[in-house]
């Protein structure tokens, strides 16, 4: 498997996690499952942050279009030529993704027990009881259209998890070849175009599976002459669509969106050439991304209990709140990551 890192993607996954943290900034209006007079242009910040105070939540489409060329490019010609085992390719994506979800989703359960002792409802997400919990353990709690639960933000990995199956058995079986990729593909496409399902598992297909042609695409012009070319167009539809169409907009295209996906991808493999220190810095920010996402709900809810106890409202417009919580969350993912994830990951592989 390549040993190297694309540090553009790393990058691009850090700004995609901020944008889901700024996206659910909005949480700390909440009172039970319902925000309270909420207004969203007095938000910190909110004439530069408002697309992500918007539509932060498509980070989690960018999230699925990265992990699809991730596992394509690192994982696929292993996997078709049987040289990595099904059990080695569990215990990799075990180690990386479920003792934080363990350690989150037991923190939820044990704060939403103390909110509920003053509350009608659990904070912003519902569903915290037995029959939602046992499928949290196994990682699907989104697998069957359930709802969200406990630590709400998990729904998209429980449904990726699901695809790193589905693209391990397919692989495994049938290969990585552009015409598996473009059938599973237009399979995807019309189920969605005859509305056949909302299915979040196919929404994560899609993006996977189109960040799978963006790899096999990179894989071909990486050492061709139309390799400068190719990046060059990328970052012109990446720079230029967001400057000539509304990314705040709610309504913003679906389909503009997924065909943006890759360009930006691809963008993202654009060699940057630094020193080893600046490339490890880089590095431990795309590293933070998975704890930042499952670290800043139970954060919010621990937050609002504190303010809930003094008596005090939570100040949700305040500059300086805003910005300690920021750069609180990002300090907590880095050590989560350094001083939990990472030896976790270490144990469990070896």
């Amino acid at each position: 498997m390549p040993k190297n890192k694309l540090y553009g993607l790393e990058i691009i996954r850090f700004f995609s996690a901020l944008a889901i943290l700024l996206f659910h900034y909005q949480h700390f209006s909440f009172i039970g499952q319902s925000p309270n007079n909420l207004s969203l242009i007095q938000l910190p910040f909110y004439s530069w942050l408002k697309p992500f105070y918007q539509n932060g939540g498509l980070g989690v489409q960018i999230f699925w279009g990265i992990s699809g060329f991730i596992f394509f490019w690192k994982y696929a010609k292993v996997i078709e030529e049987k040289r990595l085992i099904a059990w080695k390719f569990f215990v990799l994506r075990f180690s990386r993704l479920y003792p934080l979800h363990l350690l989150t989703l037991l923190l939820v359960a044990g704060l939403q027990i103390l909110y509920l002792q003053s509350h009608e409802s659990s904070f912003v997400y519902g569903n915290t009881d037995w029959r939602h919990f046992i499928p949290q353990l196994f990682l699907a709690s989104n697998w069957g259209g359930q709802g969200f639960s406990f630590n709400g933000p998990i729904w998209s990995i429980s449904v990726e998890v699901l695809i790193y199956l589905f693209f391990f058995l397919v692989t495994r079986y049938l290969g990585a070849s552009l015409f598996i990729s473009i059938a599973v593909l237009s399979i995807c496409l019309l189920i969605k175009y005859y509305n056949l399902t909302e299915s979040f598992i196919v929404n994560c297909l899609l993006y996977f599976y189109a960040g799978g042609l963006t790899a096999a695409l990179y894989n071909r012009l990486e050492r061709s002459a139309y390799r400068n070319i190719s990046l060059l167009i990328s970052l012109a539809v990446t720079i230029g669509i967001p400057v000539l169409f509304n990314f705040s907009d709610n309504n913003f295209s679906k389909i503009l969106l997924f065909c943006y996906v890759p360009f930006l991808i691809y963008a993202g493999t654009i060699n940057i050439s630094s020193s080893e220190k600046y490339n490890e810095v880089i590095a431990s920010f795309g590293n933070m991304t998975y704890s930042s996402y499952l670290l800043h709900f139970p954060l919010q809810l621990l937050l609002a209990l504190i303010y809930e106890f003094l008596n005090i409202s939570i100040p949700l417009y305040n500059h300086l709140f805003f910005e300690i919580f920021m750069i609180t969350i990002l300090l907590l993912s880095y050590i989560a990551y350094r001083f939990f994830e990472k030896p976790m990951q270490s144990m469990i592989r070896g």
